[in-house]
Protein backbone atom coordinates (compact mmCIF):
# COMPACT_ATOMS: atom_id res chain seq x y z
CA UNK A 1 0.00 0.00 0.00
CA UNK A 2 1.26 3.49 -0.79
CA UNK A 3 2.41 5.77 2.00
CA UNK A 4 -0.47 7.56 3.73
CA UNK A 5 -0.23 11.10 5.11
CA UNK A 6 -2.37 11.76 8.17
CA UNK A 7 -3.34 10.39 11.57
CA UNK A 8 -4.64 6.93 12.37
CA UNK A 9 -6.41 6.93 15.73
CA UNK A 10 -5.67 3.52 17.18
CA UNK A 11 -7.35 1.86 20.15
CA UNK A 12 -4.23 0.24 21.57
CA UNK A 13 -4.71 -3.26 23.01
CA UNK A 14 -3.41 -4.32 26.40
CA UNK A 15 -0.10 -6.19 26.44
CA UNK A 16 1.62 -4.46 23.52
CA UNK A 17 3.92 -1.48 23.75
CA UNK A 18 3.27 1.58 21.62
CA UNK A 19 6.36 0.69 19.57
CA UNK A 20 5.05 -2.83 18.91
CA UNK A 21 1.75 -1.41 17.64
CA UNK A 22 3.62 0.98 15.35
CA UNK A 23 5.73 -1.90 13.99
CA UNK A 24 2.62 -3.84 13.00
CA UNK A 25 1.09 -0.89 11.15
CA UNK A 26 4.43 -0.23 9.49
CA UNK A 27 4.20 -3.61 7.78
CA UNK A 28 1.24 -2.26 5.80
CA UNK A 29 3.69 -0.34 3.62
CA UNK A 30 3.83 2.66 5.99
CA UNK A 31 7.58 3.21 6.14
CA UNK A 32 7.30 6.77 7.44
CA UNK A 33 5.49 6.35 10.74
CA UNK A 34 5.54 7.55 14.34
CA UNK A 35 3.23 8.28 17.22
CA UNK A 36 2.30 11.05 19.65
CA UNK A 37 2.08 10.14 23.33
CA UNK A 38 3.38 6.77 24.53
CA UNK A 39 1.13 4.29 26.35
CA UNK A 40 2.54 1.64 28.69
CA UNK A 41 1.96 -2.00 27.62
CA UNK A 42 -0.63 -2.41 30.40
CA UNK A 43 -2.66 0.56 29.14
CA UNK A 44 -5.27 0.58 26.40
CA UNK A 45 -6.96 3.33 24.41
CA UNK A 46 -6.17 6.24 22.13
CA UNK A 47 -2.77 6.09 20.46
CA UNK A 48 -2.21 8.67 17.72
CA UNK A 49 -0.31 7.01 14.87
CA UNK A 50 1.33 9.58 12.62
CA UNK A 51 1.78 8.61 8.99
CA UNK A 52 3.91 10.23 6.30
CA UNK A 53 4.15 14.01 6.59
CA UNK A 54 2.04 13.88 9.76
CA UNK A 55 5.13 12.61 11.61
CA UNK A 56 6.23 16.25 11.60
CA UNK A 57 3.24 17.17 13.79
CA UNK A 58 4.32 15.32 16.93
CA UNK A 59 5.59 18.27 18.95
CA UNK A 60 2.63 20.44 17.99
CA UNK A 61 0.05 17.78 18.87
CA UNK A 62 1.57 17.30 22.32
CA UNK A 63 2.01 21.04 22.91
CA UNK A 64 -0.75 22.10 25.28
CA UNK A 65 -2.88 19.07 24.38
CA UNK A 66 -4.89 17.47 27.19
CA UNK A 67 -5.56 13.79 27.72
CA UNK A 68 -8.37 12.01 29.56
CA UNK A 69 -7.93 8.65 31.24
CA UNK A 70 -10.16 6.18 33.00
CA UNK A 71 -8.28 3.98 35.46
CA UNK A 72 -8.37 1.79 38.52
CA UNK A 73 -5.96 1.82 41.45
CA UNK A 74 -5.65 -0.67 44.27
CA UNK A 75 -4.95 0.36 47.83
CA UNK A 76 -2.64 -1.61 50.12
CA UNK A 77 -0.04 -2.62 47.53
CA UNK A 78 3.00 -0.77 46.16
CA UNK A 79 5.27 -1.96 43.33
CA UNK A 80 8.59 -0.83 41.88
CA UNK A 81 6.93 0.27 38.62
CA UNK A 82 3.98 1.89 40.46
CA UNK A 83 1.55 -0.35 38.54
CA UNK A 84 0.44 -3.99 38.47
CA UNK A 85 3.19 -4.93 36.00
CA UNK A 86 5.94 -4.52 38.58
CA UNK A 87 7.29 -6.41 41.57
CA UNK A 88 5.63 -5.85 44.95
CA UNK A 89 7.80 -3.80 47.28
CA UNK A 90 5.31 -3.38 50.14
CA UNK A 91 1.89 -4.59 51.25
CA UNK A 92 -0.40 -3.23 53.92
CA UNK A 93 -3.02 -5.48 55.47
CA UNK A 94 -6.30 -3.58 55.31
CA UNK A 95 -8.77 -4.29 58.10
CA UNK A 96 -12.41 -5.22 57.66
CA UNK A 97 -13.28 -1.71 58.76
CA UNK A 98 -10.99 -0.29 56.02
CA UNK A 99 -12.67 -2.46 53.38
CA UNK A 100 -16.22 -1.68 54.51
CA UNK A 101 -18.40 0.50 52.30
CA UNK A 102 -18.10 4.15 53.29
CA UNK A 103 -15.06 3.49 55.49
CA UNK A 104 -12.68 6.22 56.57
CA UNK A 105 -10.09 4.88 54.12
CA UNK A 106 -12.58 5.04 51.25
CA UNK A 107 -13.50 8.61 52.12
CA UNK A 108 -9.82 9.54 52.35
CA UNK A 109 -9.18 7.98 48.94
CA UNK A 110 -12.03 9.97 47.42
CA UNK A 111 -10.60 13.17 48.89
CA UNK A 112 -7.11 12.39 47.59
CA UNK A 113 -8.37 11.78 44.04
CA UNK A 114 -10.22 15.12 44.16
CA UNK A 115 -6.99 16.71 45.43
CA UNK A 116 -5.27 15.82 42.16
CA UNK A 117 -6.75 19.09 40.92
CA UNK A 118 -4.20 20.86 43.13
CA UNK A 119 -1.20 18.85 41.89
CA UNK A 120 1.29 20.97 39.95
CA UNK A 121 4.23 18.57 39.86
CA UNK A 122 4.79 14.86 40.24
CA UNK A 123 7.69 12.42 40.62
CA UNK A 124 8.70 10.65 37.41
CA UNK A 125 8.44 6.84 37.74
CA UNK A 126 11.82 5.11 37.89
CA UNK A 127 10.60 2.65 35.27
CA UNK A 128 9.84 5.17 32.52
CA UNK A 129 11.23 6.36 29.20
CA UNK A 130 12.32 9.68 30.72
CA UNK A 131 16.06 10.06 30.25
CA UNK A 132 19.06 10.82 32.45
CA UNK A 133 22.30 11.63 30.63
CA UNK A 134 20.87 10.08 27.47
CA UNK A 135 19.76 6.84 29.11
CA UNK A 136 16.09 5.90 29.72
CA UNK A 137 15.39 5.58 33.43
CA UNK A 138 13.94 2.08 32.98
CA UNK A 139 17.28 0.84 31.66
CA UNK A 140 19.06 2.14 34.76
CA UNK A 141 16.40 0.59 37.01
CA UNK A 142 16.57 -2.79 35.28
CA UNK A 143 20.36 -2.79 35.57
CA UNK A 144 20.05 -2.25 39.31
CA UNK A 145 21.63 1.18 39.09
CA UNK A 146 20.57 4.17 41.16
CA UNK A 147 17.81 6.06 39.38
CA UNK A 148 17.97 9.84 39.91
CA UNK A 149 14.81 11.42 41.25
CA UNK A 150 13.09 13.55 38.65
CA UNK A 151 10.08 15.81 38.98
CA UNK A 152 7.71 16.91 36.21
CA UNK A 153 5.29 19.82 36.15
CA UNK A 154 1.70 18.88 35.25
CA UNK A 155 -1.79 20.34 35.27
CA UNK A 156 -4.94 18.39 36.20
CA UNK A 157 -8.21 19.98 35.07
CA UNK A 158 -10.61 17.20 36.09
CA UNK A 159 -10.45 14.37 38.64
CA UNK A 160 -13.30 12.30 40.00
CA UNK A 161 -14.02 8.89 41.51
CA UNK A 162 -16.44 6.81 39.44
CA UNK A 163 -16.89 3.94 41.86
CA UNK A 164 -15.24 2.24 44.80
CA UNK A 165 -15.11 -1.49 45.54
CA UNK A 166 -12.49 -1.58 48.26
CA UNK A 167 -9.59 -1.93 47.91
CA UNK A 168 -10.15 -0.83 44.27
CA UNK A 169 -10.92 2.76 43.30
CA UNK A 170 -12.09 3.63 39.79
CA UNK A 171 -11.37 7.20 38.63
CA UNK A 172 -11.35 9.50 35.62
CA UNK A 173 -8.78 12.25 35.18
CA UNK A 174 -8.04 14.91 32.55
CA UNK A 175 -4.50 16.23 32.60
CA UNK A 176 -1.74 17.85 30.60
CA UNK A 177 0.24 15.88 28.05
CA UNK A 178 3.08 13.86 29.55
CA UNK A 179 1.46 13.30 32.94
CA UNK A 180 2.08 9.92 34.57
CA UNK A 181 -1.15 8.43 35.90
CA UNK A 182 0.68 5.70 37.79
CA UNK A 183 2.60 8.46 39.57
CA UNK A 184 -0.72 9.96 40.70
CA UNK A 185 -1.78 6.55 42.03
CA UNK A 186 1.57 5.91 43.73
CA UNK A 187 1.64 9.31 45.42
CA UNK A 188 -1.94 8.83 46.61
CA UNK A 189 -0.88 5.58 48.28
CA UNK A 190 1.99 7.34 50.04
CA UNK A 191 -0.28 10.08 51.36
CA UNK A 192 -2.77 7.50 52.65
CA UNK A 193 0.05 5.53 54.27
CA UNK A 194 -1.05 2.18 52.80
CA UNK A 195 0.50 2.22 49.35
CA UNK A 196 -1.31 2.04 46.01
CA UNK A 197 -0.68 0.81 42.48
CA UNK A 198 -2.36 1.37 39.14
CA UNK A 199 -4.13 -1.79 37.93
CA UNK A 200 -6.00 -0.61 34.81
CA UNK A 201 -5.71 2.38 32.50
CA UNK A 202 -7.52 3.49 29.35
CA UNK A 203 -6.71 6.67 27.48
CA UNK A 204 -10.13 7.90 26.42
CA UNK A 205 -9.02 11.10 24.72
CA UNK A 206 -5.79 12.53 23.34
CA UNK A 207 -6.29 16.00 21.91
CA UNK A 208 -8.04 16.31 19.54
CA UNK A 209 -9.25 12.70 19.13
CA UNK A 210 -11.24 10.30 21.31
CA UNK A 211 -12.11 6.62 21.38
CA UNK A 212 -15.23 7.34 19.31
CA UNK A 213 -13.06 7.64 16.16
CA UNK A 214 -10.49 4.98 17.08
CA UNK A 215 -9.95 1.64 15.33
CA UNK A 216 -8.61 -1.48 16.98
CA UNK A 217 -5.27 -2.89 15.87
CA UNK A 218 -6.95 -6.18 14.91
CA UNK A 219 -9.41 -4.25 12.74
CA UNK A 220 -6.63 -2.37 10.94
CA UNK A 221 -4.56 -5.49 10.33
CA UNK A 222 -7.58 -7.50 9.18
CA UNK A 223 -8.73 -4.89 6.63
CA UNK A 224 -5.59 -3.05 5.51
CA UNK A 225 -7.29 -1.94 2.29
CA UNK A 226 -9.48 0.36 4.40
CA UNK A 227 -6.53 2.21 5.92
CA UNK A 228 -6.86 5.21 3.55
CA UNK A 229 -10.47 5.82 4.65
CA UNK A 230 -9.52 5.55 8.32
CA UNK A 231 -6.62 8.00 8.16
CA UNK A 232 -7.58 11.48 9.40
CA UNK A 233 -6.26 14.47 7.41
CA UNK A 234 -3.55 16.61 8.95
CA UNK A 235 -6.01 19.51 9.24
CA UNK A 236 -8.19 17.43 11.60
CA UNK A 237 -5.30 17.19 14.04
CA UNK A 238 -5.02 20.98 14.32
CA UNK A 239 -8.62 22.15 14.97
CA UNK A 240 -7.53 25.40 16.60
CA UNK A 241 -5.30 26.44 13.72
CA UNK A 242 -6.36 28.73 10.90
CA UNK A 243 -6.34 27.15 7.41
CA UNK A 244 -4.86 29.38 4.71
CA UNK A 245 -4.81 28.49 1.01
CA UNK A 246 -2.13 30.11 -1.14
CA UNK A 247 -1.48 30.41 -4.86
CA UNK A 248 1.29 28.93 -6.97
CA UNK A 249 3.58 31.94 -6.63
CA UNK A 250 3.40 31.95 -2.84
CA UNK A 251 3.77 28.16 -2.81
CA UNK A 252 7.06 28.35 -4.72
CA UNK A 253 8.36 31.01 -2.33
CA UNK A 254 7.29 28.99 0.72
CA UNK A 255 9.08 25.87 -0.52
CA UNK A 256 12.23 28.01 -0.84
CA UNK A 257 11.88 29.16 2.76
CA UNK A 258 10.44 32.61 2.03
CA UNK A 259 7.68 33.71 4.46
CA UNK A 260 4.20 34.09 3.01
CA UNK A 261 3.00 37.71 3.19
CA UNK A 262 -0.28 38.24 5.01
CA UNK A 263 -2.55 38.92 2.05
CA UNK A 264 -6.07 40.36 1.92
CA UNK A 265 -8.57 37.57 2.43
CA UNK A 266 -6.51 35.83 5.13
CA UNK A 267 -8.56 37.46 7.87
CA UNK A 268 -7.25 39.47 10.82
CA UNK A 269 -3.51 39.44 11.48
CA UNK A 270 -2.84 38.28 15.05
CA UNK A 271 0.88 37.94 15.87
CA UNK A 272 1.58 34.52 17.34
CA UNK A 273 -1.46 32.90 15.72
CA UNK A 274 -0.70 29.63 13.97
CA UNK A 275 -1.96 28.34 10.66
CA UNK A 276 -1.85 25.35 8.38
CA UNK A 277 -0.77 26.54 4.94
CA UNK A 278 -2.50 24.68 2.11
CA UNK A 279 -1.87 24.43 -1.61
CA UNK A 280 -4.69 25.26 -4.01
CA UNK A 281 -5.59 21.55 -4.21
CA UNK A 282 -5.95 21.44 -0.41
CA UNK A 283 -2.75 19.48 0.30
CA UNK A 284 -0.83 20.65 3.41
CA UNK A 285 2.33 22.64 2.72
CA UNK A 286 3.51 23.92 6.08
CA UNK A 287 2.83 24.85 9.66
CA UNK A 288 3.26 28.60 10.07
CA UNK A 289 3.06 31.39 12.62
CA UNK A 290 1.98 35.02 12.18
CA UNK A 291 4.98 37.30 12.75
CA UNK A 292 6.27 40.74 11.87
CA UNK A 293 9.21 40.63 9.46
CA UNK A 294 10.86 43.96 8.69
CA UNK A 295 7.68 45.75 9.67
CA UNK A 296 5.48 43.66 7.40
CA UNK A 297 3.06 40.95 8.55
CA UNK A 298 3.98 37.46 7.30
CA UNK A 299 3.34 33.79 7.92
CA UNK A 300 6.71 32.37 8.95
CA UNK A 301 7.21 28.62 8.37
CA UNK A 302 7.52 26.54 11.54
CA UNK A 303 7.68 23.19 9.78
CA UNK A 304 7.44 22.23 6.13
CA UNK A 305 4.99 19.45 5.23
CA UNK A 306 5.50 19.31 1.48
CA UNK A 307 7.03 16.26 -0.18
CA UNK A 308 8.42 17.90 -3.30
Amino acid sequence: MEQQHGILVLDKPKGLSSAQCIARVKRLGQKKIGHAGTLDPMATGVLLVLLGNATKLSGYLLEGGVKTYGGTLRLGVATDTWDAEGSIVSETALSEDDLAEGSGLEQAARREVAAWLDVTEQPVPPYSAAKHQGQPLYKLARAGMEVPAKVKRIHVSYADVQWVNMPDVRFRVTCSSGSYIRSLAHSLGIRLGCGAMLTELTREYSHPFGLDVAHTLDEVLAEPERLPEWVMPISAALPGWKNISIGKAQEANLINGIPVPHLPGFGDFLPGERALILAQDGSPLALAEARMDRERPVWAVLRGLFTH
